[in-house]
């Protein structure tokens, strides 16, 4: 999450250098004329960018749908009155201000554009606390149509004053920093532009905070996304390109904006598939434990209690052959507690530390076998899923052999870092052994089990014991 703070961080600050160069350049050099007129660039452009934040909009309520936070049913609705006026609310206004243009058609999208970005910096300020939980399943929420509302209302009121609306920008106006003339408009449009880049300003601000909080793809991109935003109003103010048939700096910059949502909608839908997946990967392994645990572990029990029936010294076929209730039983205690490790396996959750992973396999152990239990463990020492599985199969065959073949009556557990190097040891006080000889006589199948996963860490594995002395078990990685 600290990497992924920094790097939202560094994103939203090149969102800021790219918006405040690119505005720097065209006030500072009076004679760059980087003007476009295309009537056909600009509608395009308007539809690509209104149908981006539709879809961007769509996404963020389905986030809402499933936590039900007010700040992503904020975003959700401001994204929306963004994609409104390029949806056709802009093409409507300018054939029904008839013989008035540049009144209706552009206060309206204006004021719906204006409200869209405040609810933006509404739901980045509200998404920095605890988010209150807002709406049922299955109800419009009472936000949503609060909006509603009070667009239609601006709607409504715009056209029963569309006569008497004044001209916001001269239908002729070229934007170019050459022939700037801040007389060519009403000063209530950049004030209103200056307003919602306000907002945008504020937003892009909270959702960095957020994004160094939260390990969220969306929240990571809205942070650059609205710095671009925040400045492409900016250069609405100086020109105001976005109602004239031109395409300007401040038409790049929204674009710019857009693509950013568009990629992080794009990342946050892999993400959301790819949690999606886990989610059924361990369903599936939760319900495999299940089986194993009503199963087999139920089977091995019921063997385990009826061997105790098999009268000692029974034989199954000749004195070589002799097979007694206690190599039984000893065979199902061996099994068991290999069905019991696979279920907890298969049903523990994947971002279980390793300290606490090796401290409850121990103690499980432990408790079974009747014996003293000592522990030692850094929780601030990490391993990867498949290091953590090795440890813990190393640990439960360690304490196994050391009281089946040591007889212990104390077992030590220690993780530690020592030099840069992490290492488990588990000591017991029993009777030892030669480990020389058992490895000769390939009989110490539990120690090439242990070297091997050690091995697969990679790591190194080392065994000490001497007789009445105990043994001591080491690994390295």
């Amino acid at each position: 999450m600290r990497d992924g703070g920094r790097s939202s961080t560094k994103l939203a600050v090149a969102g800021w250098i790219a918006g405040a160069l690119l505005t720097g350049l065209i006030l500072g050099t009076p004679f760059l004329d980087s003007g476009y007129r295309s009537p056909s660039a600009h509608l395009a452009l308007d539809a690509v960018d209104a149908c981006v934040a539709l879809l961007v909009s769509y996404l963020v309520f389905g986030r809402y749908s499933r936590q039900r936070r007010l700040p992503d049913l904020l975003l959700a609705n401001g994204l929306l009155l963004l994609a409104v006026p390029g949806l056709g609310l802009s093409f409507a206004t300018e054939e029904l201000s008839g013989s008035i243009p540049g009144t209706l058609d552009v206060w309206l999208p204006l004021a719906i554009r204006v409200m869209g970005a405040l609810l933006i910096a509404a739901a980045a300020l509200v998404g920095l606390g605890r988010a209150p939980r807002v709406g049922r399943p299955g109800r419009l929420p009472m936000v949503t149509t609060a909006v509603t509302v009070a667009a239609l209302v601006i709607c409504l009121v715009l056209w029963n004053a569309r006569l008497r609306l004044p001209v916001a920008l001269d239908p002729n106006y070229m934007p170019s920093s050459v022939l700037f003339d801040i007389g060519g408009w009403h000063p209530l449009l950049p004030v209103a532009q200056g307003v919602a880049a306000a907002g945008f300003f504020v937003a892009s601000v909270a959702f960095t905070v957020q994004s160094r909080l939260r390990s969220d793809e969306l929240l990571r991109w809205l942070g650059p996304g609205c710095a671009l935003a925040a400045f492409s109003r900016v250069n609405y103010m100086l020109f105001p390109s976005l109602y004239s048939d031109w395409l300007y700096t401040g038409d790049l910059l929204r674009s710019g904006c857009y693509v950013l949502l568009l990629v992080g909608a794009a990342r946050e839908l892999r993400q959301y598939w790819t949690s999606q997946a886990r989610a059924a990967i361990l369903a599936d392994r939760r319900r495999l434990a299940r089986e194993l645990h009503d199963g087999v572990i139920q089977e091995l029990d019921y063997i385990r209690s009826e061997s105790h029936l098999i009268p000692v010294g029974a034989a199954a076929g000749g004195s070589s052959g002799e097979l007694t209730s206690a190599h039984i039983i000893a065979a199902c205690d061996r099994a068991l507690d290999e069905t019991r490790a696979a279920v907890q396996a298969l049903g523990r959750e994947d971002d279980e530390p390793l300290g606490f992973m090796l401290h409850r396999t121990a103690r499980e152990m432990a408790e079974r076998y009747a014996v003293h239990l000592e522990v030692d463990l850094d929780d601030s020492i990490g391993a990867s899923q498949d290091q953590k599985h090795a440890l813990m199969r190393i640990t439960r065959e360690a304490v196994s052999n050391a009281v089946h073949h040591g007889r212990a009556d104390r077992i030590l557990v220690c993780l530690a870092l020592d030099d840069g190097h992490r290492h488990l040891t588990i000591a017991d006080d029993g009777q030892g052994f030669d480990v020389a000889a058992t490895i000769a006589r390939n009989t110490g199948y539990g120690l090439v089990s242990m070297r091997e996963r050690a091995r697969s860490l990679p790591g190194s594995f080392d065994v000490s014991a001497r007789s009445d002395r105990g043994s001591v078990v080491t690994v390295r990685w």
